[in-house]
């Protein structure tokens, strides 16, 4: 068994690969782990997930595992990823825990933790889970009579805490979110119903889709990942922008009126400068990925603004905001990482960031869109063994296609080559001018890493 927790937590296919009795043991060795962090009082920790069908199994398993070390559960429910993240914080519980496999298909879920900052576990304190769970070493105590944990009453209260949370800075431009009509996307996933209590409380007309989860559908041509079928909303309704979660919400993908895409890199721009303007924008820094269009840097250049690029993964955006002292960071993907506000990325908080600032410009979304400039990227993901994802860089007919692709490209894009933190991939990405071009050599690319790395 290799490491169990990837850069965003334990994920595999529900039942096959994340079982109910890996569930369980990973209740035994996080409560052990992160209990050790508690003195004087029972641990409390927080389970929230989204909507797929395997969360009930894994969730039982995990709070079995939990209430056997000592803890206190509390469930609650059906709620977004930066739901359990921000009350676990606002609430002081020992820790908080998300049963999700974000954007990735029905039949997968996962688990991820957060410590009592609300911040994604230190790799230090996931190691020790790790080891504890992959050896099998013994660390339940069996502890017996009152010392066994307590499943506490699902909170109703705490998901409008949450929501109370995201408008609260939000409220006195209440008349102009009230002018507003969006297209709202919820991935039939866990944004279902906290969407819907945001945007009420603004009093936004929201046009809903992806609403109605069954289990099954989660992300299933909706949503971040599929945002087709709400930019064309968009149009049909006359709506002012539309806006697309992920499964677990914690990402956002907008359109603008005529239908046209707002990704992560345009949605970080137009908030960096917003909060610039705002004199909010500390360090006068936005941190980005290496996935992030160059059409990002040359527009936040134009604005005076730094940029820098961590790693793909928000664990490693947030990383380089903490390092570097940054408030804004995130993902082309759209995750958004707003640090003075939340600890991790929030799909409904950069939403109502957007909305605001669309207000506040008295511009249409596509005119703020059109300050930055894409350059056309072509993605390709070869599928691989799992075990051979990390190796791609140490073959030496890959390595030379790749320098014979980069001279193709005469000096004018880049290519990324990069592993998958989450699936059995090897992501390809080219940038550059030839659409035609990148699209060609990315195919034969990711044919050679499919032919020696399966």
């Amino acid at each position: 068994m290799g490491r169990l927790f990837g850069t965003d937590g334990v994920r595999g296919i529900a039942n096959k690969e994340l079982t109910g009795e890996l569930a369980y043991n990973l209740g035994i060795a996080g409560g052990y782990v992160l209990g050790k962090t508690v003195k004087g009082h029972r641990p409390q920790v927080l389970i929230g997930r989204d909507t797929r069908i395997s969360g009930d199994m894994l969730e039982d398993a995990l709070s079995a595992g939990l209430l056997a070390m000592g803890c206190d559960v509390s469930r609650l429910g059906i709620i977004p990823t930066p739901g359990i993240a921000c009350l676990t914080k606002r609430l002081g519980a020992t820790a908080g825990i998300v049963i999700s496999a974000s954007h990735n298909t029905f039949e997968y879920n996962g688990i991820k933790f957060f410590n009592s900052q609300g911040f994604k576990l230190e790799d230090a304190i996931e190691d020790e889970i790790d080891e504890i769970v992959r050896t099998g070493r013994d660390v339940n105590s069996h502890i017996t009579g009152a010392l066994v944990g307590r499943t506490l009453e699902k909170s109703e209260g705490a998901m409008r805490d949450y929501v109370d949370f995201l408008t609260a800075g939000f409220m006195k431009q209440k008349s102009g979110f009230a002018g507003l009509k969006v297209v709202v996307d919820c991935a039939n996933g866990a944004a279902y119903r906290s969407a819907k209590m945001v945007f009420e409380k603004l009093g936004v007309q929201a046009v809903y889709m992806g609403a109605q989860p069954d289990g099954a559908n989660i992300n299933d041509g909706c949503g971040s990942t599929h945002p087709e079928r709400m930019q064309r909303r968009v149009v049909k309704e006359g709506a002012d922008a539309g806006l697309a979660f992920d499964g677990d919400a914690d990402r956002l993908i907008a359109a603008d009126e005529k239908g046209g895409l707002i990704d992560g890199d345009k949605l970080m721009f137009l908030c960096a400068k917003s909060l610039k303007r705002r004199g909010l924008l500390e360090k006068n820094l936005l941190i980005a990925t290496v996935m992030s269009n160059a059409g990002l840097a040359e527009a936040v250049a134009r604005e005076d603004i730094d940029m820098m690029r961590a790693d793909v993964g928000d664990r490693y955006v947030l990383e380089m905001m903490q390092r570097t002292g940054s408030v804004l960071g995130g993902e082309q993907s759209g995750h958004i990482i707003f640090l003075r506000e939340n600890t991790t990325g929030d799909g409904a908080f950069a939403a109502l960031r957007f909305l605001s600032a669309l207000i506040a410009s008295g511009k249409r979304a596509s005119e703020l869109s059109s300050e930055v400039t894409i350059y056309p990227q072509v993605l390709r993901n070869a599928a691989v063994k799992n075990e051979n994802k990390y190796n791609f860089d140490k073959d030496e007919k890959i390595a030379a296609a790749i320098a014979a692709a980069e001279s193709k490209l005469n000096g004018k894009g880049r290519i990324l080559v990069r592993p998958s933190g989450t699936e059995p991939l090897v992501r390809v990405m080219f940038e550059g001018e030839d659409l035609k071009k990148l699209d060609q050599l990315a195919e034969r690319l990711t044919r050679l890493i499919e032919d020696r790395l399966r």
